[in-house]
């Protein structure tokens, strides 16, 4: 190690040091949803995860029920619901994938903080 590796190491706390020893492999797809599990909104994302996979279970039973349905009212009260429940999965999704480019957005910023501690040094 260099003497500049050591200052930086102890310039960053633990955990930026911990996120800048997963910058040198690329995230896949499951890892990154991995990463949006942890972490201080954890919590929040594993609740949004059950209820994205329940609202997607309302979502295949409605539009069952729309494809049995034998009257008109009965028809457009399950397509309704299945219109609802297809919105509805579709905003979860989408603020978890939300979450998933925050996180990817994070991750570049810690590198170009890096590149910008090293430029510093070097100038």
């Amino acid at each position: 190690m260099t003497e500049f590796d050591d200052r930086l190491r102890a310039a960053l706390d633990a955990d930026d040091e911990a996120f800048l020893k997963e910058l040198d492999s690329e995230r896949g797809l499951f890892a990154q949803i991995g990463d949006t599990l942890t972490g201080p909104l954890g919590g929040w994302a594993k609740l949004v995860f059950v209820i994205a996979f329940l609202m997607a279970m309302v979502m295949f039973y409605t539009i069952y029920r729309v494809s049995i349905a034998e009257t008109d009212r009965e028809f457009f009260g399950w397509a309704l619901g299945a219109l609802a429940a297809l919105i509805s999965t579709g905003m979860i999704k989408q603020w978890f994938f939300e979450r998933m480019n925050l996180m990817a957005v994070l991750r570049e910023l810690k590198r170009i903080e890096l590149r910008v501690a090293r430029m510093e040094e070097r100038g």
